[in-house]
């Protein structure tokens, strides 16, 4: 039996200087990509992801920084903070999932927030928002919004 794999690359190029069309500059913007990012996940598990922005809010790129189980995952500060600085990022956005559905931060949720923030800060990177998503609902929530920040 013979099998034929059928490859095809895509490379997209944007022209020297031009930013990125993607603006993520007001929480409900964030919250459309996030969606996008959960729907690839499409799963059952906690998901932590990291957009990183030039100094005008332009999207650069976000990754995957780690996934967990159903309740938790675990990030370090040098998964996130490394990465923003090798692409060059201004500031960054922060983005988990909670399966259970309810977007409600837990306290965990916000002393990872403050401890980032804080990592970012001395590194010369801004902290934009974290955004909790509800897997299966239409709600989040940004703790930039509520003063976590």
């Amino acid at each position: 039996m013979r099998y034929r794999l059928k490859l095809a690359t895509w490379i997209v190029e944007r022209e020297p200087g031009q930013p990125s069309p993607r603006m993520l500059s007001a929480p409900a913007a964030v919250a459309l990509l996030a969606r996008d990012l959960l729907n690839t996940a499409d799963d059952d598990k906690e998901h932590f992801w990291a957009i990183f922005l030039n100094a005008q809010n332009h999207y650069l790129l976000h990754t995957l920084i780690s996934t967990g189980s159903q309740s938790a995952s675990l990030v370090h500060p040098r998964e996130v903070l490394g990465p923003a600085l090798r692409v060059g990022a201004a500031s960054l956005i922060l983005v988990h999932n909670h399966p259970s559905g309810d977007p409600t931060p837990s306290r965990e949720d916000l002393r990872l927030t403050r401890k980032l923030a804080d990592g970012a800060r001395l590194l010369d990177l801004r902290l934009h928002d974290h955004l909790i998503i509800g897997n299966g609902t239409e709600q989040w929530v940004s703790l930039a919004q509520r003063g976590a920040l």
